[in-house]
């Protein structure tokens, strides 16, 4: 393995949407009584634990291929990649951006790479990752 990166949910936007389910969590105890409050908040907080493990984003570089959540690129249809800042993702995610491109982004993630594909085959002219570790993602592609 070449380079790994996991990119999870922060523990604030976690406890946000728990704090929602709690909310839901009190108004059926209210409404119902503690047995479905007591179903509910056990189902919540399961489900709240499937959501966090759904979102989290993994990177792989591995056997010249990068992998992106579910997505597979080979290395050698991967052009020139470049590190990009806060404000300039948040350009490319929106007002610049392209609807045929690949979005491997989480929002929590303020930085990223854009990576362009030099596939004829393809007609993804850019994919679009957020990093904590743009600078080594970028150097390792750019090989």
């Amino acid at each position: 393995m070449e380079y790994r990166e996991v990119i999870s949910a922060p523990i604030w936007l976690i406890a946000f949407v728990y704090f929602i389910f709690l909310s839901m969590v009190l108004s059926i105890w209210a409404a119902l009584g503690d047995t479905p409050a007591l179903v509910v908040f056990i189902v919540l907080t399961i489900a709240l634990m499937v959501i966090y493990q759904k979102t989290k984003l993994v990177i792989e570089i591995d056997n010249d291929e990068l992998r992106v959540g579910p997505a597979r690129i080979e290395k050698k249809y991967i052009g020139k990649c470049e590190n990009l800042d806060a404000p300039a993702l948040k350009l490319v995610r929106g007002r610049d951006a392209d609807p045929a491109a690949y979005l491997g982004i989480r929002f929590w993630q303020p930085t990223g790479i854009k990576m362009h594909v030099m596939d004829s085959r393809d007609s993804t002219p850019y994919w679009l990752i957020t990093s904590k570790r743009g600078q080594e993602l970028t150097a390792l592609l750019n090989k």
